[in-house]
């Protein structure tokens, strides 16, 4: 079966990885030169990564590479989503699952991942769209370490050959039907991951991120089923499990953004000087949105969205959340 991935990012290359590793052909489309020449001559990825990969992955630049694909995976930003999706949707000549890895929101319509997708490929016909999300960081992919992501598809079937063609010893693929749900779960988790970065950045300490994680649980749970999504979905590895590890580690931007936010006692310098995606950015503003709109209680996404755009500090924010009006935990 043939697998293309468009990007030669740190998670392209790892899910490539795994790929090559069950014995897939995988042709890996980039737009850096270096990158590319990287992957073919060195079997590297050495923006990104210390460690060879798999020597079957071949690496180009031209994308016509689709055209005859199995399975096309989408390892690009959420800002390019909808423009890559439009490619594919030019150059593929047989059926095919598109496979998105990316966690978010569309920034203007707001729309989730796979619905931006499916209204770019699926223009006269009916393409499955399979989420591959879940509490995974390509740092610990690439070293071959045990994770576990969720398929998420509302066709069973293109999530099982999705399971199958990514499983392993050390990846294991669940599947989850539930679209809504897992896709707000890993999309609102990000913020939250900023959040906690913001409290290791100005010296709190396990007590407050416990608090945090638990209490931020609550928030992407009451946005997602207000949206139509299952409660249930956020006890498994597109709620709690993808936000443990997005709040806990410094593979995660997100965390490591907030950090730095923490540290600088405000968002001016990290907005001024970031280069890296960081994905909770713009999410936040759009559950903040959303969350107004149709009157859903973010105290936490609100509070990030402050500091993010209307210039508050991080200690403010905190007195703003610790001086709530007292209630019963739901």
């Amino acid at each position: 079966m043939k697998t293309v991935i468009l990007g030669t990012g740190s998670w392209g290359t790892a899910l490539g990885q795994v790929l090559a590793d069950n014995g897939n052909e995988v042709v890996m489309y980039g737009i850096e030169s270096s990158e590319v020449e990287d992957l073919n001559q060195n079997h590297r990825n050495s923006r990104y990564f210390d460690a060879q990969v798999n020597e079957a992955i071949h690496a180009t630049m031209d994308i016509q590479c689709v055209e005859d694909a199995d399975v096309v995976l989408l390892a690009v930003p959420v800002v390019a989503i909808e423009s890559m999706a439009r490619k594919v949707s030019e150059l593929i000549k047989k059926p095919a699952i598109i496979v998105t890895v990316a966690k978010g929101f569309h920034p203007v319509t707001h729309e989730r991942m796979s619905v931006v997708i499916e209204k770019e490929v699926n223009k006269g016909r009916k393409l499955p769209v399979v989420s591959l999300i879940g509490p995974s960081h390509a740092e610990e992919v690439i070293l071959r370490k045990l994770t576990a992501v969720n398929a998420v598809c509302a066709d069973d079937g293109a999530a099982k050959t999705i399971q199958e063609l990514f499983s392993n010893d050390y990846f294991r693929v669940y599947r989850n039907n539930d679209v809504i749900g897992a896709e707000i779960g890993v999309a609102i988790k990000n913020v939250i991951a900023i959040a906690s970065g913001i409290l290791h950045g100005i010296g709190q300490g396990d007590n407050a991120r416990a608090a945090l994680m638990t209490r931020g649980l609550a928030e992407i749970t009451r946005f997602g089923v207000a949206m139509g999504g299952k409660k249930e979905t956020y006890l498994g590895l597109d709620g709690v499990g993808d936000l443990i590890v997005t709040c806990s580690s410094r593979h995660s931007r997100n965390f490591m953004a907030g950090y730095q936010i923490g540290k600088d006692g405000g968002a001016e310098r990290f907005l001024r000087e970031n280069n890296k995606t960081v994905e909770g950015v713009l999410a936040c503003k759009v559950v903040y949105e959303e969350a107004r709109k149709n009157g859903i209680d973010m105290p936490i996404t609100e509070q990030v969205y402050k500091i993010l755009y209307e210039n508050e500090s991080p200690q403010a924010a905190i007195v703003s959340l610790m001086r709530r009006d007292l209630k019963p935990e739901s």
